[in-house]
């Protein structure tokens, strides 16, 4: 797997940016957090994502207080940002949209 040419950053990030996602300080990940109602809904959404990842073989790096999920996405065999990390948060924002959240940059 290849990191994101300069190209497809501005082509594939821009839309997920413009989604919540953010560019982490110091290392060449994503990241984003999500608000549930509750720890029910926060944990029901982490399962969901779960499965996504593991039918892709690329998980993410997460953690989870109450009704907060906080995820950062970087694909380390490749040391960046590759497609799996984009397509898995596009994968992760579709199981948001079916939940009651709110997303903080």
């Amino acid at each position: 797997m290849q990191r994101l040419t300069a190209d497809e950053r501005t082509n594939v990030l821009g839309p997920l940016l413009e989604r919540g996602w953010r560019l982490s300080e110091g290392r060449d990940a994503i990241e984003k957090r999500f608000f549930f109602a509750d720890f029910v809904a926060a944990f029901g959404f982490m399962a969901r994502v779960a499965l996504r990842a593991e039918a892709a073989s690329h998980h993410p790096e997460w953690s989870n207080v109450y009704r907060t999920v906080d995820i950062a996405l970087s694909t380390h065999d490749a040391g960046g940002l590759t497609a799996l990390d984009v397509a898995l948060a596009q994968q992760i924002d579709a199981e948001a949209e079916g939940a009651t959240v709110s997303q903080r940059s």
